[in-house]
């Protein structure tokens, strides 16, 4: 099982596997991808890179908070956008993309240092400072505010390559990153829950219907140091969370899952499907048993 959710169909007759964004893809088609795909789905993941990652130095995040500016935000950066706007106003502000500088005062910046190294830049922003407008697709920063994605953007990229290849001609395939996955036609797929502790281990099996669908996943142990230091910050106090330990999402695209997954880490499963198009949410608490709705699967007590 790949990261916290791993695919159980065979490997299918034609497959690309690299490395980025920090993580392993794999994309299985049933059929060889036609020429000149590799290197367009090669493009769009660097586009992407060059956009939102805060690791980068010359990335549009790192520039903004370097020279914080008006700026017009386009249609795949909008969409992403308004999806904070509802995470941030239903957890009261606990999922926030202004965490880049707090992630990186505890030690997860583009060095990876891993050592925490306050700088006394105070509470991390509420996201009202972003100036995000959703009618003009415009952001106005209120000072340098570093952006952190994590919570959707690989969810939202994995979309961006399956609308490339959909547009290609290719299907059916399956577009794994890390496991967050999104399958697009074929027979269905069962995905296979992987235990945080125990990567030999499943917490549940769960079924994307004919046709296609996403499960994406998050776990504070894939991203760790320190003592009780993670990725999954609350926005409020600017600290990692302590009271869940995993979530994992189905939805019909992998931004949606990618963004319940997150939700599920401050909402109970019934709560972030209220919220969300999602089709069930999976969450495991640090104490007492496993969380489930609208699992078409088994979660394993």
């Amino acid at each position: 099982m790949r990261e916290a959710a791993a695919p159980t169909a065979p490997t299918a007759p034609g497959r690309l596997e690299f490395e980025a964004i920090g993580t392993r893809w794999i994309i299985d088609t049933s059929a060889p991808l036609p020429f000149g795909v590799e290197a367009a789905v090669r493009r769009e993941v660097a586009t992407f890179d060059a956009t939102w990652s805060r690791f980068r130095t010359d990335s549009f995040v790192q520039d903004l908070a370097r020279r914080p500016r008006r700026h017009h935000v386009d249609a795949d950066g909008a969409a992403m956008l308004e999806v904070y706007a509802t995470l941030a106003s239903a957890t009261g502000g606990a999922v926030n993309p202004l965490v880049g500088h707090a992630l990186e005062d505890l030690g997860y910046d583009a060095d990876y240092t891993l050592r925490q190294h306050p700088r006394g830049r105070g509470p991390v922003p509420a996201w009202p400072a972003l100036g995000w407008d959703a009618t003009t697709s415009t952001v106005d920063p209120a000072g340098a505010l570093l952006l952190d994605v994590g919570a959707i953007g690989k969810g939202r990229l994995v979309d961006l390559v399956s609308r490339l290849l959909g547009s290609a001609g290719v299907g059916p395939f399956t577009v794994d990153a890390g496991g967050d996955i999104r399958q697009v036609g074929g027979r269905g797929l069962r995905v296979a829950l992987e235990h945080p502790g125990d990567p030999r281990r499943a917490v549940g099996l769960v079924r994307l219907p004919a046709g296609g669908g996403a499960v994406c996943a998050s776990a504070t142990n894939r991203r760790s140091w320190g003592d009780g230091l993670h990725h999954v910050l609350d926005a409020r106090t600017g600290l990692p969370t302590s009271d869940v330990v995993a979530t994992w999402a189905v939805a019909p695209t992998a931004m949606l899952a990618d963004a319940a997954a997150t939700a599920a880490f401050f909402l109970d499963p019934a709560a972030v499907r209220e919220l969300l198009p999602v089709t069930g949410v999976v969450r495991m608490p640090r104490r007492g048993p496993l969380e489930a709705v609208g699992v078409d699967g088994q979660v394993f007590a």
